[in-house]
């Protein structure tokens, strides 16, 4: 919802739109209401929340929430799987990748470590992670 907002946000500012309260406050309020339905009433303090988050203001924050978990679960793949000498390998990549620091662009670092950010890999690791977890719980709650 919040990295909806963050998009709709940039693509006002993006088309030339001025970037008032009143047009945040409809924005944040509309795509609220959409996630959480007509049930859900709003109030007026409600609607400004997205005055008092400080991701809104550093250019697609939110989304590396989505991309540091990706990144993690397929640095995570790439240690735990394969055999001996391949996990060996990775981890002496992964302990590189956090020797690097700020050497050079996260997406660069993350390349030399095995993940490709650019490729659906990542993506298609935190899936198969959901559906076994989604599978445990199945399998606790007897379905």
């Amino acid at each position: 919802m919040v990295a909806e907002f963050e998009k709709v946000a940039h693509e006002a500012a993006e088309s030339g739109e001025a970037l008032t309260a009143d047009s945040m406050t409809k924005m944040y309020h509309d795509i609220f209401q959409k996630y959480h339905g007509p049930a859900l009433v709003l109030d007026g303090h409600l609607d400004l929340c997205w005055a008092r988050i400080p991701h809104f203001y550093r250019s697609f924050y939110v989304y590396q929430y989505a991309t540091s978990y990706a990144a993690s679960i397929s640095l995570v793949k790439g240690i735990t799987t394969g055999n001996k000498k391949q996990r060996k390998e990775k981890q002496e990549a992964f302990l590189t990748f956090l020797a690097a620091g700020e050497s050079d662009y996260p997406i660069e670092v993350l390349k030399d470590a095995g993940v490709d950010m650019t490729s659906p890999d990542p993506i298609q690791d935190c899936l198969e992670q959901f559906d076994e977890i989604v599978t445990q719980m199945e399998k606790l709650i007897g379905k």
